[in-house]
C-alpha cells in the first residue's frame, strides 16, 4: 500500500502568543515573521520569541516556518545571511523566501519554501523552483483546481495553497501600486492597502460609472467546504492567511479548519496528519464570528461576479436580521439569531457606507444602543463583534494532548514504569525499592495516580499494571516515578524530532524566461547573477529600484468589467460606456486595460 501523504494545516502568527495558540488549537505548522525582512513589516518577532515557539511546536512534531519574503538591497544581504544562521540555531524548520539571492548565500541545511510573492502559477515556474532545491511552493491564490492538479502532476514538490483569509486583488509579488503612489513597497513588506481605498470609475469621456466604491476590495477566501478537493488535486499544505490578525482569529479559524481536516483524514487512508496530538475545544469554532468581508471561493471553480466587497473593506461579520422599527431609545429586529449585551453591530447606510453601533442592553428582539444610529426599517444588520464569543476565546479555549500508554511492572530490584507515545517513542524508568504487600487492593489507585498527567502534553489512553502480587507503592513515590518517566519521554521526543537538513546546492537549469522585466523583482546583484546562471539574458531592475513610467502596477484575475456584466468573452455583452475606463482616487488616475487573451485586468499608472 502506498504511504499516506502528510497533510499540513498551516496557521499564521503575528507574535508568540498567536503562534502558541495556533499550535494549541491544532496547527501542524505556523508561519511567523522574522526579526526583519518579512512581507509584513509590522509583524517582526525576536529570536527569543521564535525560539520559545519552536520549542513548543516541536513537542507536537509541528513545524515553524519563518517568513523572509521580501526583496533585498545589496547592503542587506550580509545581515540576512547572519540572521538565517541564528534562526537555524534556534530550531526553525524552514524559511519562506522571495529573493533568489538567498539561494546563493552560505546557508545552513535549512529548508526553503518559495513564497507566493514569487508568482507561482504555472507548472514551468514551480518545476524550476523544485529543481532549484525548494521543498515547498506556495501557489498563487488565483489558481483553479484544474491548474493545481496540472502543477501537481508535472512537479515533484510539496504544494501549499491558501484556504482562508484576505485576498490581494493583484497577483502576489506583481503589485507595485503602493510603491508608485505612496513609496511603500509591497515587495518590501510595506503594502499601503491601496486596493481597500474608495474609487470613482469613469469612462473615456469622463462619465462617472461608479462613485466612491471600494472597487478593488475583494471578499475573503473561504475554502473550508472544498478541502478534500484541494487535497485530491495535490495540495499538501493548507494555509490560513492572517499574520496581522489577533489571537482570537487565530484560535477560531485554526480550530475550525482542524476539525474539517480531521474529518477528511479519518475516512481517507491515503492522507495522514503532519503532526501529533489531538485537541479538545472549550468552544464551537465558527468562521462567521471572526473578521471577514464576506466569503468567496475566488477562482477555484469558475469566474464569478460575487468576488468583491465594494461597500466596505472592513469586516461585516454575520448577518443577524433586519430592522423592524425605531422607538425612542431602542430598535426592534426581525431575525433568527439573538444578540448579546456588548455586541458590535454594523450596517450599510443610505450613503452606501459602513456604519455601526454598540449594544448596551438586549431585551428579546429589542436592542438598546449606546447611541441611537441613523438607520431605516428593513436595513440588514450584521454582528461584527460577538461579546460572548470573544469572552470564551479570551480564556483558555483549547488543550492539545499526545496519546501515551503506560505500563507499571515489577522487576527483581523493584518496579519499572514504561511509557510509549503515539509516535512510537518509548522509555522506561526503574524504581529500586523493596516490595511490600498492601492491605487493600491497589490496582485502581495505581492507575489513577499514573493517569494524573496534569499540565504535561500527554494523555494516558491506556494504563496497565503488571504485578504478581498486590504491591504497595506510596503516592508520593509513584508521583515522582511518573514525573521522571514523563520527563524522559519528553527528552526522547526532542531527540527523535527530525527537521529537514537539505542544503541548497548551486544549479544551472534554465529559467522559463530569457528576459526579466521589472516583474522579476530583481533588487540586488546576487539575484541578477542567479538568473544569469540559469540562462536569463536580459534583466531589468526591480520597480522599487528603478521606477517605470506608465507601468502596469497591478495584474488582476479579478475584472471590474466582468463584475459589471460587460465582459465580451464570458457574458457576450457590450458596454454602454466608452473605453478605456479609469479609476480615480483623489488626484490619482489609473487606466484599466483588459487582456482578454489572458483573462486579466491590468491597472496602469498614468
Amino acid at each position: 500500500m502506498k504511504k499516506p501523504r502528510k497533510i499540513e494545516l498551516l496557521s499564521p502568527a503575528k507574535n508568540l502568543e498567536c503562534g502558541l495558540e495556533a499550535i494549541n488549537h491544532g496547527a501542524d505548522a505556523v508561519y511567523i515573521g522574522a526579526p526583519k525582512f518579512s512581507a509584513r513589516s509590522a509583524a517582526g518577532n525576536s529570536l527569543e520569541d521564535i525560539a520559545r515557539l519552536v520549542e513548543h511546536a516541536h513537542l507536537f512534531n509541528a513545524r515553524i516556518y519563518v517568513t523572509l519574503n521580501t526583496i533585498l538591497y545589496d547592503e542587506e544581504l550580509k545581515e540576512t545571511e547572519s540572521m538565517i544562521w541564528e534562526l537555524y540555531r534556534v530550531g526553525v524548520d524552514a524559511l519562506i523566501v522571495q529573493d533568489m539571492a538567498i539561494t546563493r548565500m552560505n546557508l545552513p541545511p535549512i529548508a526553503l519554501h518559495a513564497s507566493t510573492q514569487m508568482d507561482n502559477r504555472n507548472p514551468e515556474k514551480v518545476k524550476f523552483l523544485a529543481d532549484a532545491g525548494f521543498e515547498q511552493v506556495v501557489l498563487a491564490r488565483e489558481l483553479s483546481l484544474k491548474q493545481i492538479r496540472e502543477i501537481h502532476e508535472a512537479c515533484d514538490v510539496s504544494l501549499e495553497a491558501f484556504v482562508h483569509g484576505a485576498l490581494c486583488v493583484s497577483y502576489s509579488g506583481q503589485c507595485y501600486v503602493s510603491q508608485a503612489v505612496f513609496g511603500r513597497s509591497a515587495n518590501r513588506g510595506e503594502c499601503a492597502q491601496f486596493c481597500r481605498l474608495p474609487f470613482n470609475l469613469t469612462d473615456a469621456n469622463g462619465k462617472v460609472i461608479v462613485r466612491n466604491k471600494h472597487l478593488l476590495s475583494l471578499k475573503d477566501l473561504n475554502q473550508s467546504d472544498h478541502l478534500e478537493e484541494l487535497l485530491d488535486a495535490g495540495v499538501s499544505s493548507l494555509k490560513i492567511e492572517g499574520r496581522l490578525k489577533d489571537v482570537s482569529y487565530v484560535k477560531n479559524v485554526t480550530a475550525y479548519y482542524r476539525q474539517k481536516l480531521d474529518e477528511i483524514i479519518e475516512r481517507r487512508e491515503e492522507y495522514t496528519r503532519a503532526s501529533s496530538g489531538h485537541c479538545k475545544y472549550e468552544f464551537n469554532p465558527q468562521l462567521n464570528k471572526s473578521f471577514s468581508r464576506g466569503f468567496t471561493n475566488y477562482f477555484l471553480f469558475n469566474r464569478s461576479k460575487e468576488l468583491s466587497s465594494m461597500d466596505t473593506p472592513k469586516s461585516l461579520g454575520e448577518e443577524m436580521g433586519t430592522v423592524k422599527e425605531l422607538r425612542g431609545n431602542y430598535l426592534t429586529v426581525a431575525g433568527v439569531k439573538s444578540f448579546n449585551n456588548g455586541d458590535g453591530v454594523c450596517f450599510i447606510n443610505e450613503q452606501g457606507e459602513l456604519s455601526g453601533f454598540r449594544i448596551n442592553r438586549v431585551e428579546t428582539n429589542k436592542l438598546f444602543p449606546q447611541e441611537m444610529p441613523k438607520v431605516k426599517p428593513r436595513t440588514v444588520l450584521y454582528r461584527n463583534f460577538d461579546q460572548e464569543f470573544e469572552k470564551m476565546l479570551a480564556r483558555k479555549s483549547a488543550e492539545r494532548k499526545i496519546a501515551a500508554e503506560f505500563t507499571l511492572s515489577e522487576n527483581n530490584f523493584g518496579f519499572t514504569l514504561s511509557a510509549k507515545d503515539e509516535d512510537g517513542n518509548a522509555v522506561s524508568v526503574t524504581l529500586p525499592r523493596e516490595k511490600e504487600l498492601a492491605r487493600t487492593p491497589q490496582e485502581e489507585n495505581l492507575r489513577n495516580q499514573l493517569g494524573k498527567l496534569g499540565n504535561t502534553p500527554f494523555e494516558a489512553i491506556r494504563i496497565d499494571v503488571d504485578f504478581s502480587e498486590n504491591w504497595f507503592i506510596p503516592a508520593s513515590v509513584l508521583a515522582e516515578l511518573r514525573r521522571e518517566t514523563v520527563e524522559k519521554l519528553l527528552q526522547t521526543r526532542k531527540i527523535n524530532f527530525r527537521r529537514s537538513n537539505k542544503k541548497i546546492e548551486p544549479t544551472s537549469h534554465p529559467f522559463p524566461l530569457k528576459k526579466l522585466t521589472y516583474l522579476g523583482n530583481v533588487m540586488n546583484a546576487e539575484a541578477e547573477t542567479f538568473y544569469r546562471d540559469h540562462g536569463v539574458k536580459e534583466i531589468q531592475p526591480a520597480f522599487e529600484k528603478t521606477p517605470v513610467e506608465g507601468a502596469t502596477v497591478m495584474f488582476c484575475k479579478y475584472c471590474i468589467r466582468y463584475n459589471m456584466g460587460y465582459c465580451p468573452i464570458h457574458q457576450g455583452a457590450k458596454s454602454p460606456y466608452a473605453e478605456p475606463y479609469y479609476l480615480t482616487y483623489k488626484e490619482k488616475r489609473f487606466r484599466l486595460s483588459f487582456d482578454c487573451k489572458k483573462c486579466e485586468m491590468n491597472v496602469i499608472n498614468e
